[in-house]
């Protein structure tokens, strides 16, 4: 049996190992367009902040995947075509043909570049992979003014990792608060953190790049800023192009797989950031490309192209970052989708405590829980503070996994210690506010 893999991310390889260890006669190959296998861009900021080198964004060598798994690597080469049975990739100059009877797509996302007059500027950069780290870290080093386009995941990250380095950032986001996916109080937290540290602008809609040949300025709609360097942190898209012309693409845009992750071709699977999947409360497609799913859904894969019967169930779009010391987690739906999905939303927000009042070392910590009004059912939370934010965040998505209402949050066995949390844990009364009389 030869199995094809294209990507040789984390959910390519997590795939390809899976493979070989349940069938190791199996011809595995995967074709991967850079020299990186296995590799971590969750990190990157960390390395652009010195706390760790690029080489460390690598899990595991190829060496590991080629002389103790007996996987064949094809790295630095560039699938270009896909047909059935047969695809042909391109490594430097030469252009050759590989046969395959199973097809695993692992493409993973690519960077979302806006239509930005002077976006082909010297010194204007978007990262979403360890071969783009190295240019963009030495690019740091020179530069003293720095600005960050976008204020998600990645941007709020930099945000940090720069500043951190000494330089004078400036943050611009197109909407009214930082993380668009977490709802008001929970990003006015943040929000209040973020400005003690880099010029945050908000409500700013980008405009043009402007400079000779290298960057020297940002336009907004309302304003100038001077920049030295440009990080465009706007948003990633699902890496579909080769993908488009063989099989179906879903309603998210990305490639539509059954819970096998089996795709609308017979013996072609996706798995990864370029698969969508579905989420768990509302039923419905999605596409929420994090690490945690890719691996899962590589391992699915190859337990099923083994002749195996797992499924993947879905996902919460679970997420935890955090600036400085200040942890921000969510799970679940947040009210804005709640609402969009048809429930009728109810939701709290409290301030509380890590540890009771005369313990000392305890801070706030700010929960917004949110359920169902009719039925009590939880439908999500998102959580800040700085210390014991994922254990909470953690036991949430368990209890939405499990399709706890408020009643049955508000009695889970919680523990208490005064070192370590208060005897009304955050989530015991939020959940009490919400009602648990009926």
């Amino acid at each position: 049996m030869k199995v094809v893999i294209i990507g040789g991310g984390a959910a390519g390889m997590s795939c390809a190992s899976r493979i070989k260890a349940l069938r190791p006669e199996f011809q595995v190959s995967v074709f991967e367009g850079t020299s990186f296998v296995s590799h971590a861009p969750c990190g990157i900021p960390y390395v652009i902040e010195g706390l760790s080198e690029i080489r460390n964004l690598v899990y595991y060598p190829p060496s590991v995947f080629v002389e103790e798994r007996g996987i064949d690597l094809y790295l630095n080469s560039e699938v270009v075509e896909v047909e059935e049975g047969e695809l042909r990739y391109r490594k430097g100059e030469r252009e050759r043909k590989a046969e395959w009877d199973v097809l695993v797509f692992a493409t993973g996302s690519l960077p979302r570049i806006p239509p930005i007059e002077g976006i082909d500027l010297e010194g204007v950069f978007s990262i979403s992979h360890p071969k783009d780290a190295e240019t963009f870290l030495k690019s740091v080093e020179k530069a003293e003014k720095i600005v960050i386009v976008g204020l998600g995941y990645l941007g709020v990250e930099m945000a940090e990792a720069l500043s951190m380095r000494g330089k004078k950032v400036t943050v611009l986001e197109m909407l009214d608060h930082p993380l668009p996916n977490f709802d008001r109080e929970i990003a006015e937290v943040l929000r209040e953190e973020m400005e003690k540290k880099v010029e945050l602008r908000l409500s700013e809609k980008l405009h043009a790049f402007e400079g000779k040949e290298r960057v020297e300025k940002v336009v907004s709609e309302n304003d100038e800023f001077e920049a030295d360097l440009v990080l465009l942190a706007t948003g990633v898209k699902p890496n579909v192009e080769l993908a488009s012309t063989f099989v179906k693409l879903g309603v998210t845009g990305a490639i539509e797989v059954d819970e096998h992750m089996r795709t609308s071709v017979e013996n072609v699977y996706a798995v990864g950031d370029c698969a969508e999947t579905w989420h768990l409360i509302t039923k419905r497609r999605v596409w929420i490309p994090l690490a945690p799913y890719a691996n899962k859904m590589g391992y699915v894969a190859g337990i099923n192209i083994c002749g195996g019967d797992l499924k993947f169930p879905g996902v919460l779009g679970t997420q935890i970052i955090k600036f400085y010391d200040l942890q921000i987690g969510r799970t679940g739906l947040n009210e804005k989708e709640a609402e969009k999905s048809g429930f009728r939303v109810k939701s709290t927000f409290i301030i509380s405590r890590s540890r009771p009042k005369y313990y000392p070392g305890g801070r706030e910590i700010y929960l917004k829980l949110i359920c169902d009004e009719e039925t009590k059912k939880l439908l999500g939370a998102q959580i800040a503070g700085y210390e014991s934010v994922l254990a909470r965040v953690n036991a949430v998505a368990i209890a939405l996994q499990s399709g706890f209402s408020v009643r049955d949050l508000f009695f889970s066995d919680i523990p208490y210690a005064p070192p370590l949390s208060t005897v009304w844990d955050p989530l015991i009364i939020a959940s009490r506010r919400l009602g648990i009389e009926r």
